[in-house]
């Protein structure tokens, strides 16, 4: 009887791997039940996870596994500084991010709920030196109210962003529907 071991690989294509790359920005992730003889491969994919943040209802859930949490309310992007659409990535996640204005380049001093972004930061678009991204607020009557208040982000109560924050990883998609 062979012993199995269960060893974490990436599924890449053939010319990588033998090219000896290890790592790639979207790969599959995947763990496998290797036989030490290398006889037979089972394959059992990581736990499959979305964002799905709807504007029109300004509401934002996750879909893992098929299974849904949320929805949580969200306050969006004004009309004259929206919210994109489309499809995107988890770029960063940052715990206790600090607010940098884009325009004047001052930062704000304060970190954690009380900052601008709150205690946690998911960003999915860079677009020249501004970032998109998904984060708390010292302000939850916006968030509450589902208003569009914001220069694009997407503003969560303290409490729903961090739920979220510990159940998206970098990459993971992030699908933004009118």
């Amino acid at each position: 009887m062979s012993s199995l071991l269960r060893r974490p690989f990436s599924l890449l294509p053939v010319s990588l791997i033998l090219a000896g790359a290890v790592a790639l920005p979207g790969m599959v992730q995947a763990s496998a039940e290797i036989p030490a003889d290398n006889s037979e491969v089972s394959v059992s994919p990581e736990i499959s996870t979305k964002v799905v943040l709807l504007l029109g209802r300004r509401e934002i859930s996750v879909i893992r596994d098929g299974e849904k949490l949320g929805p949580w309310p969200v306050a969006i992007g004004d009309p004259r500084t929206p919210t994109p659409t489309g499809v995107f990535k988890v770029e960063n996640k940052v715990i206790n991010p600090q607010y940098q204005s884009t325009k004047s380049g001052r930062v704000n001093p304060a970190i954690g709920v009380a900052s601008p972004l709150g205690d946690r930061w998911i960003g999915f678009l860079q677009s020249g030196q501004n970032q998109f991204g998904i984060h708390g607020t010292p302000w939850p009557y916006w968030v509450n109210a589902k208003a569009a208040v914001t220069n694009g982000c997407v503003r969560m109560l303290h409490a729903h962003v961090r739920q979220l924050f510990d159940v998206v990883e970098v990459g993971t998609t992030v699908e933004i529907l009118r």
